[in-house]
């Protein structure tokens, strides 16, 4: 995979626990162009790899900026962004749309917390092509709310309503009212942690919006069940070879122990970097990448985060 050498331009803190980093060419040059919605891989200096939304207006050429929370439960990821200075170099991916803007009359856009990263880039988006919209904005407290003065002195500020969970019950979000149109030429769009994100996509299937209507991306995956958790074995269709994957162990981290590698990215079944065709067998999915229509097909699965139904699978490997 091709990467672009960046700089940190600078950094900033935009929130009780969250900064952003203005990123740009190493060399000056123009980056490559990107669409709302897009993301970029970042190595970091330990070996890991971490995806962060683009969240500056997508016409820009000469640098990408993207927000970054301290995640208390971090694997390392948020710190080692937390640790980075200005002046500091790292590598990128080209950016990846996994969340795209679609033509619609009208977008209601709903972040929570950091999640507001892909949604800024839209709101600047739709805002510059005059399109109708509104955003909901949804965090703890003022003091945790990433880029609202950013977004107080936008063109689109008056798009924007900030919903506070230690404010006053009147500046809640009511979704009842926010939901109540499921106007068949709007779309809607949702960032944040899960449990938000089944909240509003929830709410709007139950007031008669369609799925085709409803667009979302997820920063991390859902924690599996230990009571689920399951052995079972995986066959290379290649060689016949069978490795046998623990309860506790993942499918990629059991292929590695065995000598076999395959890029992986997220390791949380976000980024699809990992995607394996699967020859027989019925996997558990238990990823954020794949469509429903693509998981019923069962010929494909992310083995960072997705395991097996029955006692084995055969992946085309």
């Amino acid at each position: 995979m091709q990467t672009l050498s960046v700089k940190v331009a600078r950094k900033i803190l935009e929130a009780d626990d969250i900064v952003s980093f203005e990123l740009r060419p190493v060399d000056d040059v123009q980056l490559p162009p990107f669409s709302a919605g897009s993301h970029v891989d970042v190595q970091l200096r330990s070996g890991l790899v971490r995806q962060y939304s683009l969240c500056n207006h997508s016409d820009e050429t000469h640098r990408y900026v993207i927000g970054v929370l301290r995640d208390p439960l971090s694997r390392g990821g948020s710190t080692a962004m937390h640790e980075l200075q200005e002046g500091d170099v790292m590598q990128i991916s080209q950016p990846r749309n996994h969340f795209p803007l679609v033509h619609a009359r009208r977008s209601l856009l709903f972040a929570g917390g950091i999640g507001i990263t892909p949604i800024l880039c839209m709101a600047e988006v739709l805002a510059h092509a005059g399109k109708n919209f509104d955003m909901h904005y949804c965090t703890r407290s003022p003091a945790k709310t990433a880029f609202r003065d950013r977004i107080n002195n936008a063109r689109f500020g008056r798009h924007v309503h900030f919903h506070f969970d230690d404010g006053d019950a009147a500046q809640k979000l009511d979704l009842e009212l926010a939901l109540a149109d499921p106007d068949p030429d709007t779309h809607l769009y949702v960032c944040g942690p899960g449990g938000f994100i089944g909240y509003i996509a929830d709410g709007a299937r139950d007031r008669g919006w369609r799925d085709d209507q409803i667009h979302f991306e997820y920063f991390a995956a859902a924690q599996p069940d230990p009571a689920t958790a399951r052995s079972f074995d995986v066959k290379i269709a290649s060689t016949g070879r069978i490795i046998h994957v623990p309860e506790d162990t993942s499918v990629t981290m059991a292929l590695s122990n065995g000598g076999i590698d395959i890029p992986v990215s997220c390791e949380q079944g976000i980024c699809g970097t990992c995607l394996t065709r699967i020859i027989e067998g019925e996997p558990d999915h238990r990823d954020h990448f794949l469509t429903d229509a693509e998981k019923a097909r069962n010929d494909q699965f992310t083995p960072c985060c997705s395991r097996a139904k029955g006692g084995i699978l055969v992946l085309d490997l």
